[in-house]
């Protein structure tokens, strides 16, 4: 199933709204059209996972005010989501839907690019392209290309 990880980042999202609307710091305006599809998608997970332990921890941390889920608790949704889809391809339609419907009404009112943890997301075309023996992506660290006379050495030595 293609969207489980966004889908993952939807039902978070959805707990972290009803968090802080419970709170009473709920966002003046909020888009109806969004909002219903993530009340959407949030019934169907949950309808589906119960009281998977992974979907009541993604709860656990929306109330307690994190704005990201811990790298456990969506490798563990994330699992358990997949798990599901793969018994009841049903299920994984209706995600993969409503994982749609979701992305588009984001896109039509211009929030619909997100990312957490060490996610990347790009809100439009990218084109990351290398010649001539060099390196591109999106994000890189240190490169060496070919042979490096005098390599850094691990240790204390390193500024």
């Amino acid at each position: 199933m293609t969207g489980v990880e966004i889908a993952v980042g939807y039902v978070f999202a959805w707990a972290v709204r009803k968090a802080r609307r419970v709170a009473g710091r709920a966002d003046g305006e909020v888009d109806r059209g969004l909002d219903a599809g993530m009340d959407r998608l949030h019934d169907l997970v949950s309808g589906k996972l119960g009281e998977d332990p992974a979907l009541e921890r993604a709860r656990e941390e929306a109330e307690a005010g994190r704005q990201e889920l811990s790298e456990r608790t969506r490798r563990r949704l994330t699992d358990s989501l997949e798990d599901a889809a793969e018994r009841d391809t049903a299920f994984a339609e209706a995600v993969e839907a409503l994982v749609r419907e979701l992305q588009d009404a984001a896109a039509a009112v211009g929030g619909g690019v997100s990312a957490s943890g060490h996610g990347q997301v790009v809100g439009g075309n990218v084109d990351i392209r290398a010649k001539g023996g060099s390196a591109a992506a999106l994000k890189m660290g240190d490169v060496a290309i070919g042979t490096v006379a005098n390599p850094p050495q691990p240790g204390p030595a390193q500024g």
